[in-house]
């Protein structure tokens, strides 16, 4: 396996370095000039050498925390990802800021909601959501990802409220991923360690969402990382950053930053990781449709060159 890995990350080196680059803005540049009639069609999907080996790439939506929901969708039907993961502190829609994309919404609004992702091809697959130690909130929560298709919900849950959770894990078929921030006084699952103390000894529905940028901004190696939680990763946050050990480090596209993604897409091919990989864009600039297509180019680059 170790000499196959090899010769995938040689191939995925010459790739990304002769054509990634040039190919993402490319497709960029042309998602801009569509015209607004498209606004409803149905997307076509980007990554389908991504997808063959069981790689489903998301959107994590505070990428686009500069737009509404309904707004955001539009930009990600173009760049072709068919899967979000929507934030609960989020607007709904331009139109109705105080509206969250959350268990707080209206039956009717939910309606609306599943309707106009459903007419562009989109799922919610992922939901990143409000679990503290408030448990009388936890079946409302379970309540809407069900509702709203989610196979996975994202949060940083305290220690003592995961035997309530798992329960519910267990009873709605859905899995619960903690994430990582970096390393601060705030956060509680900064290492692979911590995560891994709170998992361990449950069932599979209870996991990691793996963020490899926040572990670079940690000082962390996020290949020794995955290491560390292999078999229990649920999704992951795909994210690349300027600088190691530094919490305020800007994100930049995949392949250009410290996490060495090379060797980051390798270690999940050789895990076999099959699933939801979120990209998530930290950084506003008037380039963000651009960087993140080209996040999504660097990873069905790799997907084709393993393929070859």
């Amino acid at each position: 396996m170790s000499e196959k890995i090899a010769e995938y990350k040689s191939r995925r080196e010459f790739l990304s370095r002769s054509a990634a680059l040039g190919t993402a803005l490319a497709l960029a540049s042309a998602l801009k000039t569509r015209a607004a009639g498209a606004k409803e069609q149905k997307l076509t999907l980007s990554t389908p050498n991504a997808e063959k080996i069981g790689w489903n790439l998301a959107c994590q939506l505070y990428t686009f925390r500069d737009r509404s929901f309904y707004e955001a969708m539009d930009v990600i039907a173009k760049i072709g990802i068919r899967h979000v993961e929507p934030c609960f502190f989020l607007p709904l829609s331009k139109e109705q800021p105080d509206l969250k994309t959350s268990e707080l919404l209206s039956l009717q609004d939910r309606r609306t909601f599943k309707k106009k992702m459903a007419d562009r091809g989109i799922r919610m697959t992922n939901y990143y959501a409000p679990i503290d130690g408030n448990k009388a909130d936890f079946e409302k929560i379970f309540d809407f990802a069900k509702e709203m298709g989610v196979k996975n919900i994202i949060a940083e849950p305290p220690a003592e409220v995961f035997d309530e959770l798992e329960e519910l894990c267990n009873k709605y078929k859905i899995n619960l991923a903690i994430h990582n921030h970096p390393k601060s006084p705030d956060s509680k699952y900064a290492s692979p360690d911590s995560v891994f103390e709170v998992i361990k000894g449950r069932g599979k529905r209870i996991g990691a969402c793996a963020d490899t940028g926040h572990w670079v901004r940690s000082g962390l190696d996020p290949v020794e990382c995955l290491k560390k939680l292999k078999d229990r990763i649920i999704c992951l946050h795909l994210k690349d950053v300027a600088e190691i050990g530094k919490p305020q480090a800007r994100d930049v596209p995949l392949g250009t930053g410290k996490a060495d993604y090379n060797a980051v897409l390798n270690e999940l091919y050789a895990q076999k990781y099959r699933g939801i990989m979120s990209v998530e864009y930290e950084h506003l600039s008037p380039q963000l449709v651009e960087d993140v297509a080209q996040c999504v180019k660097f990873v069905e680059d790799f997907a084709a060159s393993i393929k070859a």
